[in-house]
């Protein structure tokens, strides 16, 4: 599955969550791995942070994160860097943003040719 979050980085901290995340901790990495995350990607607009999880389960994994020793250094040391998640509701399923329109879903639903 692939899906959306949107995160707030505190005001002033731009420059030094970027440089935070110029690489993760390799612990981190495979506790990813472990829990069925491949791929995340962060876009940052400003103080907005917009993030792209492909997960074979994001509920699960992130359940799963709660107890995990590098998740747990990694969220006390890019804390302070972090405003919020906007969420629209409780758990993980509450961080995910709503997909609007998938052009690839549209092709498909149309039978138009894929590229």
């Amino acid at each position: 599955m692939r899906v959306a979050l949107h995160s707030v980085v505190r005001d002033g901290h731009e420059s030094g969550y970027e440089e935070a995340h110029a690489t993760i901790p390799d612990d981190l990495v495979a506790s990813f791995a472990r829990v069925g995350i491949h791929d995340w990607t962060i876009w940052r607009s400003g103080r907005d942070l917009f993030h792209l999880v492909d997960c074979d389960d994001f509920a699960a994994a992130m359940d799963a994160l709660d107890n995990d020793e590098a998740n747990a250094r990694w969220q006390a040391f890019i804390g302070p860097y972090v405003d919020h998640f906007v969420t629209t509701g409780d758990g993980p399923a509450g961080m995910v943003v709503g997909e609007v329109w998938s052009l690839a879903a549209q092709r498909e639903a149309s039978g138009a040719p894929t590229p």
